[in-house]
């Protein structure tokens, strides 16, 4: 039993605006914390509340810069823990190092596992996150996990935005299920983009299955980096027919080669999520949405021992 059902909030440097989002959907006050460097960029964390047997939720996507933001969840960890908290949930909106869940190739490392162990070790009690880079990771955890996705968010948009008759395009065979899910939510077609990535920087989209000729596409995947796997395949919809082309992204990671590409693209509009921080909107072509409610009713839920799993429905 947690000790006076006290419930503390706090957040690391990654994306303090999303997380005070969350603290005014609950109610709760944003704890306080200081996050500081040694002069040789040690990180040193000091949480200023009393948190004794409460029940500690630590708000901070591993997003750019991912070893910095990591190794600040980690501390954030470990100081609640010393500090008697009697459970810590690690709310992490966007889970970095995901995309090496398996070995590929000989001699390289699961990182994703690797993390989700630190995290474990470090002394989390359980896991928030949302639209995991692939579902496996879920399985990467000993502790309790609750994964919540971005669609209940994203698809009223779009719905509103692209009425009836549009298409849901995946960029390449990974986003296939995801491409499957939002072609059900907006009551659409599916097509299917091959893919073959040349570089770490540079992708090749062969060829296109589906009928896309006069429709409007909505891409979907999970993240963007570099943007190149939406642009090759938004100028393939293009050369196919399509009448417009939307992108709907989970977590909008996009460097300074992947904003000039989305900005330079036939994409009519990037759709995201605040899920990490997105500076520069490219003049309005990309929509961030905001989800700090789904977090903050999730955050509600767990803390009172109730159910996640409505958090799952879409109302159109």
């Amino acid at each position: 039993m947690l000790a006076e059902n006290k419930i503390c909030i706090f957040t690391g440097t990654a994306n303090p605006g999303l997380a005070a989002e969350i603290a005014e959907y609950t109610g709760i006050p944003m704890g306080e914390v200081d996050i500081t460097r040694f002069p040789d960029g040690e990180i040193f964390v000091k949480l200023k509340n009393n948190i004794r047997g409460a029940d500690v939720f630590i708000i901070q996507p591993t997003c750019y810069p991912p070893n910095e933001t990591l190794m600040e969840l980690l501390i954030m960890i470990d100081a609640a823990k010393r500090a008697s908290a009697s459970r810590i949930t690690a709310v992490i909106p966007f889970f970095g190092y995901a995309r090496q869940d398996r070995k590929d190739q000989p001699r390289v490392p699961i990182t994703a596992k690797l993390v989700a162990n630190l995290i474990t070790v470090a002394g989390a009690s359980r896991v928030l996150a949302m639209d995991l880079h692939s579902q496996q990771i879920q399985g990467f955890f000993d502790i309790p996990m609750d994964h919540l996705y971005a669609s209940p968010v994203i698809a009223p948009y779009l719905k509103e935005k692209i009425g009836a008759g549009a298409v849901a395009v995946a960029p390449d065979s990974g986003s296939v299920k995801l491409a499957h899910t939002y072609s059900d939510l907006l009551d659409s077609g599916l097509a299917v983009v091959a893919k073959r990535r040349v570089d770490a920087m540079s992708v090749e989209s062969s060829h296109l299955v589906g009928d896309v000729e006069g429709r409007v596409c909505v891409l979907t995947d999970d993240l963007t980096t570099t943007g190149g796997t939406l642009v090759t395949a938004a100028n393939l919809l293009k050369k196919e027919g399509a009448k417009k082309v939307y992108a709907a992204v989970s977590h909008c990671l996009l460097n300074d080669v992947g904003r000039a590409r989305i900005c330079e693209s036939c994409i009519d509009e990037l759709v995201t999520t605040n899920a990490v921080p997105v500076k520069d909107t490219c003049n309005g072509k990309i929509k961030v949405l905001e989800i700090g409610w789904l977090l903050g009713e999730a955050i509600k839920r767990i803390h009172g021992e109730a159910s996640v799993t409505s958090l799952f429905k879409v109302k159109l």
